[in-house]
C-alpha cells in the first residue's frame, strides 16, 4: 500500500513538473521573453486533479468527515466548471449539458448524502458519480480510463479522519 501511494505522489510530482517545463518551453519564459499567451491547462492536467480530488472525497465520507467531504465535492464542482468554460466541446460531445446533468444528479445526491451524513447514501452516490465519470470517458473517445473507487489515499499526508473542534463552525466554502 506504501508503494501505490508513494507511486501516486511521484506521479503527481512529475505530472506537475511536466506542466511547467512544457509552459516554459512553449511559451518561451526559458529565455526570458514575454510569453505569447496565458498558460490555459490541458485537460489531462484538470483531469488529474479531478481523479485526486475523487478519491480524497471518498475517504473523506468513507470516514465520515463531512465537512471535509463537503470541501472536496465543491472542489470537484469548480473543476467541471473550469472544464465547461476551458473545453465546451470534448470530441464532439458538448460539456455544458453533461456538467449540468451530473450536478442535477450526481452531485446533487452527493450534496444530500453529505448534508444527511449518512454513509451508506454518501457510498451508493459516489459509485453513481463514478459510473457518470466512466460513462462520459466513453462518450468523449476515453473508454480506456476507469474510475473506481480508490483503495489507498492518495496522499499519506493528510489525514481523514474528523477532527473534533474547539469552537463552533460550519461547513468550508472554498470560492475563487
Amino acid at each position: 500500500m506504501k508503494k501505490i501511494a508513494m507511486a501516486a505522489i511521484i506521479s503527481f510530482v512529475a505530472a506537475i513538473s511536466l506542466t511547467a517545463a512544457h509552459v516554459r518551453h512553449t511559451y518561451g519564459q526559458d529565455t526570458g521573453t514575454k510569453a505569447a499567451k496565458p498558460y490555459s491547462p490541458r485537460i489531462g492536467d484538470i483531469m488529474i486533479l479531478m481523479q485526486i480530488r475523487h478519491a480524497k472525497l471518498w475517504f473523506a465520507g468513507n470516514a465520515r468527515n463531512w465537512e471535509l467531504a463537503d470541501f472536496e465535492l465543491d472542489e470537484l464542482k469548480e473543476g467541471l466548471e473550469d472544464i465547461e468554460k476551458l473545453f465546451p466541446t470534448i470530441e464532439g460531445v458538448a460539456m455544458p449539458p453533461v456538467i449540468d446533468a451530473l450536478n442535477d444528479g450526481e452531485i446533487a445526491q452527493l450534496t444530500k448524502a453529505i448534508e444527511a451524513q449518512d454513509r451508506a447514501k454518501f457510498a451508493s452516490a459516489f459509485d453513481r458519480l463514478t459510473a457518470a465519470c466512466n460513462a462520459c470517458h466513453q462518450v468523449t473517445k476515453h473508454a480506456f480510463i476507469v474510475i473506481q473507487r480508490p483503495t489507498a489515499p492518495p496522499l499519506t499526508n493528510q489525514s481523514f479522519a474528523p477532527q473534533r473542534r474547539s469552537a463552533p463552525g460550519g461547513p468550508h466554502k472554498h470560492k475563487h
